[in-house]
């Protein structure tokens, strides 16, 4: 037998090294059309998530407009004088009744159930016959109201069509009114849309109004909605999806282009094989297993820089800045101007939110402030850190802070900073960040100042662009597409001289109320009184101008614009606790089991009423920045804070908007016919206590909160440790927390019974006085 040995040819490097090139070239080409394929599966993505954002805030704002005018056509049909008028047979009196009084309702028209009028005036020239009779046939058919647009696209209408009962629930009539269809369409133009994108309103087959690339529009049934209370629907659509590469997906996508990246590089610089038997050099660097390395001596890790209290970078100029770690508080970063905070402190803070966003890949920004004297310098230095970062800038200028809020929806960029103080005094200020839709807090905000301190900052090879724009008629208009009051309310707005003076009055105007302007012009000094709704003595001279004009309402906003405070005709002072009752009942109403979340400064009469009505309560931490996260985690609908913030996701985007929940309140109100005084004096309630703030010993709230909570002891009561010591009684409770925007103890005492609050007080100070006999309690 013969041994045969067979030797397999051997291939060296040196043999391939001619194929590198190739290989390295393929594995490039391949990475970049892979990454393109998966650029444009996000891009698509993308544009698909906002046209659907878009279609669901058009189809919601017109729901809301149309819900409104079927109530004002029920409210007009309940006027004695129509229902005299139709009793009698008088049709064309209670026709011309039926639009009186009706802010742009014309060509009312009461027909007999057999709709013989309707059908004769087939024969006259006036446009929108067929479809009024439509309508006015639906009506009865359904028994209900009936939305329904006539006229045809030349001159298109809506009309709202209801049949007129007797007591036996019988039709004697059918009632029908027009509107103008931009009345109700406001909400679907002020839509932010954006390129490549479509958007119609859509009765049958028939566009009623369409936005976007017509050319998209025989696919847009796909991604159509309807129009809550009516036969009509937004329907949408974006270009056809590019195809997937081998059908992986977008993170199959990712993962192969990253796969043939890495071969290519391995192409480029291949590992080095030990060849001592060929006589060949190994470096010395290549020359360490992978068992070596693991018995080898570890090497020392990189030492982070320390996170000092205080440090001292150098701004675009190369100025040195110092920057105190203090400012960067629990839900935004304040300080005081001229000490903590001037216009390089700014550039360095603008610098550090342009870095976030950069490696989030955000490249637009709006920028909005308060009327703080110091608000322009600190813009100005913002602005440049921002650019710095190669940040693409909106500065809309002097805006409350939910108009910039709004502005990051509105003008699709998802990020913005208010320069404001809020209500603090004048020479404060600071500065509000929303990043990729996320309010910065707690550690968020502290990363900003470790990205300054560890010189963590981007700077972009040119500046980021800057462009100036004005969106506060576009707010008014998209408040006013989702609130129409019912009845004309007159109210008294005190803005404290904040930026919501004039903002503030022109949205209520605009949805139907008759404003008085109190403290409305904007003036950084605030010289009539502290912008802080949530204090008592700030509105005094509120109360007494309700009282002296008979007006219904008093309504106050802070120095942004962000918290709402209210009193009635009689001079109460009805507290955000009890407002957001009647804000859980609304909601409920159209969602119910909804979540709606509250902060521990309010009520324990709250979670009872949101049951009652069918919602789920959730206590939660106090801050706005906080309560917006939760919203998120939790999807509620609704929250609310003691402190006069009020987040409505329901109809709106989730932000806190005093302005906003004014009109949500007054909306409520008109609706009902008992006066506003009855309405909010009807809310659950009993002896409360307003927000008692109290200097702590060594100026340190948050050590001595920490010392309560482990040594306080109250019995038979049901102890809460979610923001500070919040204690439970059967009858009441007491709460004692650290504040996160000044150097206090917050304190706050609810009870059933004034002998209920007297001993939940004394309990509570015995508690307070034990850590420390010195301190100074108001109680």
């Amino acid at each position: 037998m013969v041994d045969l040995k067979i030797e397999r040819p051997q291939v060296s490097l040196e043999q391939l090294r001619p194929l590198r090139p190739v290989v390295i070239a393929l594995g490039l080409l391949l990475a970049a059309w892979l990454a393109y394929s998966a650029w444009q599966q996000n891009h698509d993505g993308s544009r698909r998530s906002a046209l659907v954002t878009a279609r669901d805030v058009a189809a919601q704002s017109l729901g809301s407009a149309l819900s409104n005018q079927k109530k004002r056509l029920s409210t007009q049909m309940a006027d004695p004088a129509f229902v005299a008028a139709v009793k009698a047979g008088a049709f064309e009196r209670a026709a011309a009744q039926l639009t009186e009084g009706w802010p742009g309702a014309e060509d009312g028209m009461v027909v007999t159930p057999d709709l013989e009028a309707a059908y004769a005036a087939l024969d006259e020239a006036s446009p929108g016959g067929y479809g009024r009779l439509a309508a006015l046939e639906s009506a009865l058919a359904a028994g209900d109201t009936v939305v329904w647009v006539t006229g045809g696209a030349a001159a298109p209408r809506v009309a709202l069509a209801a049949p007129v009962v007797d007591q036996r629930n019988e039709p004697v009539a059918v009632a029908l009114a027009h509107l103008p269809l931009e009345r109700l369409a406001a909400g679907f133009d002020a839509t932010p849309l954006g390129d490549g994108r479509y958007l119609a309103l859509r009765q049958g087959s028939h566009s009623v109004l369409e936005r976007g690339d017509a050319t998209l529009a025989n696919g847009a049934e796909v991604l159509a909605v309807p129009v809550p209370g009516s036969e009509l629907r937004v329907a949408a659509a974006v270009p056809p999806a590019p195809g997937s590469p081998f059908g992986l997906g977008l993170v199959g996508t990712l993962a192969l282009a990253a796969v043939a990246l890495l071969l290519a590089l391995l192409a480029w610089r291949p590992p080095q094989l030990k060849r001592a038997a060929a006589g060949e050099a190994v470096p010395e660097e290549s020359e360490q297993t992978l068992a070596e390395s693991l018995q080898a001596e570890p090497t020392p890790a990189r030492k982070q820089p320390a996170v000092q209290p205080q440090v001292t970078p150098t701004t675009l100029e190369g100025t040195p800045v110092a920057i105190d770690r203090g400012i960067f508080r629990a839900y935004d970063i304040r300080g005081i101007v001229g000490q903590s905070l001037d216009a390089g402190v700014a550039e360095l803070i603008g610098h550090a939110i342009g870095s976030l966003m950069h490696e989030k890949g955000l490249v637009d920004i709006v920028v909005g402030r308060d009327g703080r004297l110091s608000g322009p310098d600190l813009v100005n230095g913002l602005l440049t850190g921002l650019r710095r970062a190669g940040r693409n800038v909106v500065d809309i200028g002097l805006a409350p802070t939910p108009l910039i809020y709004f502005g990051a929806y509105h003008l699709n960029a998802g990020s913005c900073v208010s320069v404001t103080g809020s209500h603090n005094p004048p020479d404060y200020n600071g500065f509000k960040v929303v990043v990729g839709g996320e309010t910065l807090s707690g550690d968020a905000i502290l990363d900003l100042y470790a990205r300054i301190a560890e010189d963590r900052l981007h700077t972009a090879d040119a500046p980021g662009g800057l462009e100036s724009r004005d969106i506060s008629e576009d707010y008014v208009q998209r408040v006013a597409a989702d609130v129409q009051i019912d009845r004309p309310l007159k109210v008294v707005v005190d803005a404290g001289n904040g930026v919501a003076g004039e903002l503030g009055p022109r949205v209520l105007a605009a949805i139907g109320a008759e404003v008085t302007p109190l403290y409305c012009e904007i003036d950084g000094t605030f010289p009539n009184h502290h912008p802080d709704p949530s204090e008592p003595e700030n509105l005094a001279d509120l109360i007494k101008m309700v009282a002296r004009l008979d007006a219904d309402l008093g309504l106050a906003f802070d120095g942004d614009g962000d918290r709402l405070g209210v009193v009635t005709r009689d001079g109460q002072n009805i507290f955000p606790d009890r407002l957001l009752m009647l804000f859980a009942a609304d909601v409920l109403e159209r969602n119910p089991g909804a979540m709606i979340i509250y902060d521990v400064k309010c009520t324990g009469r709250l979670p009872g009423h949101i049951l009652r009505h069918g919602g789920s309560p959730l206590m939660w931490k106090t801050g706005h920045s906080l309560i917006k996260a939760k919203m998120r985690e939790t999807d509620a609908e609704l929250a609310g804070e003691m402190s006069g913030h009020f987040f409505f996701k329901e109809r709106w985007y989730g932000f806190d908007d005093g302005i906003y929940a004014a009109a949500r309140l007054l909306e409520i109100l008109a609706a009902r016919p008992q006066s506003a005084s009855e309405q909010l004096s009807a809310l659950p309630d009993g002896v409360a206590t307003a927000e008692i703030k109290v200097e702590p010993p060594d100026g340190n709230p948050h050590a001595f909160v920490e010392r309560f909570v482990d040594q306080a002891r109250f019995e038979g009561a049901r102890l809460s440790t979610i923001d500070g010591l919040r204690v439970d009684w059967p009858d009441g409770w007491g709460l004692v927390r650290a504040s996160n925007t000044t150097p206090v103890l917050v304190m706050r005492f609810d009870a059933d019974s004034n002998e209920a609050m007297a001993r939940i007080k004394a309990d509570f100070r015995a508690q307070i006085l034990a850590l420390d006999p010195d301190l100074a309690l108001p109680f």
